[in-house]
């Protein structure tokens, strides 16, 4: 064996042993990979449950937002025809109290005039008590 040969016969042996080791590293990564592929099938299996659980939820909470809606078209409704009644009952029962209170107020007050009226024509009765001028707070006359 010549020189060259021990040479070529030394690179080869380094060139093995340095493939040796970077083959590790290799495989590690490897597996890295191959967890890394599980990982993320298994995220996908369960997100997929997940996002149909979530979808129904969204559903559920729609049909009852719906059920909301109804509920408050019939108290919006309801509050409406409450008005329209209480306008009604304002009108119809309304009008008619104030014209009687109004009639009611000019005959008292037709009965005041009238009896003030009989009562100022009898002023000189000896009677009658006198009515005394009220005196002006303060004090002063």
């Amino acid at each position: 064996m010549s020189i060259g040969d021990i040479a070529g016969l030394i690179a080869a042996i380094a060139f093995a042993v340095l493939a040796g080791f970077l083959i590790y590293p290799l495989i590690r990564l490897g597996k890295l990979f191959d967890q890394l592929a599980q990982t993320v099938k298994d995220s996908g299996d369960h997100a997929i449950p997940a996002l149909d659980e979530g979808v129904t939820t969204v559903r559920q909470v729609n049909k009852s937002l719906e059920d909301v809606n109804k509920i408050s078209s019939a108290a919006s409704t309801t509050a409406g025809n409450i008005g329209a009644l209480t306008d009604l009952y304002g009108s119809f029962l309304g009008k008619p109290v104030i014209k009687l209170a109004s009639s009611f107020y000019a005959l008292k007050s037709t009965a005041q005039s009238f009896m003030h009226q009989k009562g100022a024509g009898s002023a000189g009765d000896a009677t009658k008590p006198k009515a005394t001028a009220a005196k002006p707070k303060g004090g002063k006359e």
